[in-house]
């Protein structure tokens, strides 16, 4: 029997999934690596894919990535501040190691693999434009049209976009720095990643009761993210997940939709944004797995046929 195997590489953990097809109910293995250096972690991988026969796979890493298979470092991570991991040769790593041929794997962005995994069959199936955007130890988003991730110059990295800061429920302006972000002060993962919000509050975020000060400042950060999305972008829906958000969803989402459609401020007077935007700024509908394994499963089935 031949099986598809999909990655998902994170700063924090490589989740790897071994499946007979490509609906996750097909999912026959699994394993979580931490994430340390290149050599080991990746050398984990294969050894959880050795021994079966694999005809597909799709890799979903964590970035920036080089995604242009005319550019040299296609496949490989680009400047991030994970250490040790620049220019770490993931995909050709898992090739060589898997003797897999390149046409048999599909290399790709991590919450570009998330935004596949809900589009094909979650919370986006359909709608085009859609956004997924992951908060957590950074903040990432991978944009689809008609189903298809956008690329340019790289990639979106709307976690890097910078944000003005916020006027506090007091009436004062926040000027609050983190430091979490080694290459933008005021960008969005410096505002608004669980590190931030850690820094902000003095202990970790998971130990904060929801009506922490510093809990109301993270939803106002992330609907000001949201709405700049929004607006830029034009979305029909946006799916807003990672650690930060599931850890305290139902307590979290509607804030940020409420101060969502205050920062919008009444511009884009469409039902979805107006009526409270309950269908407009959702949870994704893939937990366990994740929409990273579940888009990197479906792309692995692309490499397939």
């Amino acid at each position: 029997m031949t099986y598809l195997g999909a990655v998902e590489g994170g700063g924090t953990k490589y989740l790897c999934v071994l499946a007979r097809g490509s609906d996750p109910a097909t999912i026959v293995a699994s394993a979580r690596i931490d994430t340390t250096s290149p050599r080991e972690t990746l050398a984990q991988v294969v050894d959880f894919f050795r021994g079966h026969a694999i005809d597909g796979l799709g890799v979903a890493n964590f970035g920036p990535v080089e995604l242009d298979p005319t550019q040299p470092m296609f496949g490989c991570v680009l400047d991030t501040p994970k250490a040790g991991w620049i220019g770490a040769p993931v995909l050709a790593t898992l090739l060589d190691g898997l003797d897999l041929p390149a046409d048999r794997a599909r290399w790709e962005l991590d919450v570009n693999a998330a935004a596949i995994g809900e589009y094909r069959s979650g919370s986006g199936r359909g709608l085009s434009p859609y956004v997924y955007i992951t908060v957590g130890t950074g903040i990432g988003g991978g944009v689809l049209i008609d189903g298809v991730p956008v690329r340019g110059l790289l990639h979106p990295e709307i976690g890097h976009m910078p944000l003005p800061a916020i006027t506090l429920p007091d009436g004062s302006t926040d000027t609050f720095r983190s430091g979490v972000c080694p290459f933008h002060d005021t960008c969005w993962e410096s505002r608004a990643t669980g590190p931030a919000l850690a820094a902000r509050a003095g202990r970790p975020g998971a130990d904060l009761a929801d009506d922490d000060p510093a809990l109301d400042v993270e939803a106002r950060y992330l609907a000001l993210g949201v709405a700049a999305v929004t607006l830029a972008l034009s979305p029909r829906r946006i799916a807003l997940g990672g650690g930060v958000v599931e850890s305290r969803v139902e307590w979290l989402l509607p804030r940020v939709r409420l101060y969502l459609v205050e920062a919008l401020g009444g511009y884009i007077r469409r039902e979805a944004i107006l009526d409270g935007a309950e269908r407009y700024l959702v949870a994704p509908k893939w937990c366990d797995p994740s929409p990273g394994i579940v888009g990197a499963l479906a792309l692995a089935g692309d490499a397939r046929g």
